[in-house]
This record gives structure tokens, sequence and C-alpha cells, in this order.
């Protein structure tokens, strides 16, 4: 499990393609501290350490992955928000993440507000998924508070700090990015949607 803090960039040395998987190898000033079979959040995405050196360690995803999400479009020299996952010990100073991206959502406007900026971002609602005013959104792996939300859109405020600490920075019109909707939203539209019989 996350809270949707992020601890560092890694920044993607070297993609490597096997079968329907690909490799990527990521250089962090964590690198040291991680463990092979650890849990770490990319982008919001949770994959498996698989390899460790001094400075760069690797991770592999799956086609399921790369379906879901913007990895596929990832290329080298790319800064990728980096979580670790949540000690016991640890406090929520964000919001409940489980790492398991929902779908893709795309960057509609950017607006520069001399201080902070706000966000637009826009995606297929046809999934059911759903924001609510004031509540939470994960957004490449950051904890959000949405506003003007609506059906297949939402906007999010982002502080100098978030902008510089995260990918916020990169980010412009027109880009994919991976979505996260809040677990306790999702688990009441279930209730109400209920499963349809085939």
């Amino acid at each position: 499990m996350f809270t949707g803090i992020i601890e560092a960039f890694g920044t993607i040395q070297k993609i490597t393609p096997e079968g329907t998987n690909i490799h990527f190898d990521l250089e962090t000033p964590m690198a040291s501290e991680l463990k092979v079979d650890q849990s770490l959040a990319h982008d919001g995405v949770c994959l498996t350490v698989v390899s460790t050196s001094a400075d760069q360690y690797r991770v592999t995803a799956i086609q399921e992955t790369l379906d879901k999400t913007n990895l596929s479009s990832w290329k080298e020299g790319k800064k990728v928000n980096l979580e670790r996952c949540m000690p016991a010990n640890g406090r929520f100073d964000g919001h409940i993440v489980q790492g398991h991206v929902d779908q893709i959502g795309r960057v509609k406007h950017i607006k520069d507000q001399d201080g902070s900026w706000i966000f637009d971002f826009e995606y297929a609602d046809s999934t059911g998924n759903v924001t609510v005013e004031k509540g939470s959104i994960t957004i490449n792996g950051t904890s959000l508070t949405c506003f003007n939300s609506g059906p297949g859109r939402f906007s999010v405020a982002i502080i100098p700090y978030t902008y510089e600490h995260t990918n916020f920075h990169q980010l412009k019109v027109g880009d994919e990015v991976n979505l996260e909707f809040d677990i306790v939203g999702k688990y009441i539209a279930r209730m109400l949607k209920g499963y349809s019989v085939e």
C-alpha cells in the first residue's frame, strides 16, 4: 500500500523488450536502499524490483500493465515519480493508494497562476470511474485533491513544491498520465452498480 507522497525521481536509463514484457532500468539516489522483490510505485504503477546495483535497479512490466498504463510510451531519460510502500508505523500524509492504475487520463489544459498551477484532466468516463469535489485522486502516483469534477473531467491545483518534486513540471497539454481513483469511491460505485449477470 502507498500514500501518494513521492519520495524521489527515477530516471529511465534503458528499456529492454523481452517477449511481451518490457524491462526498465532506472537510476535513482535511493537505489542502494532497494531490495529484490520489493514493491515500488512508478508514476503510480506498483512494480517489483528484480535486480539492484549501487545506483540503478530494474523492474519488469507485463502486457496487462502496459495495456492499462502509460508505461508503453516511456522513453529513456524520462523522470518517473517513485514511492516505496508505506511502513506499518508510517503516517498517512496522502490517502490510501494501491498502486493499481485504473486508466489513462490526458492533460487538457495547464494554467500558470503566478505561483501555482491549475491542471485540467480528461478521461474516458465509459469505465464508470468518477471523481467528487474535494475528493482524492492519484495522478502519476501523486496524491491530490480534485475540484471542477464532472463526467470524464476534473482539475487539481499544484503548489511549487509539488511542481518541482514530482514530474508535473514535465507535463504538457496532451500528455498521458496514470490515474488511480479513490478506493472508497470505487467500492461505493460497485455496490450501487452491482455486477451484470451473463
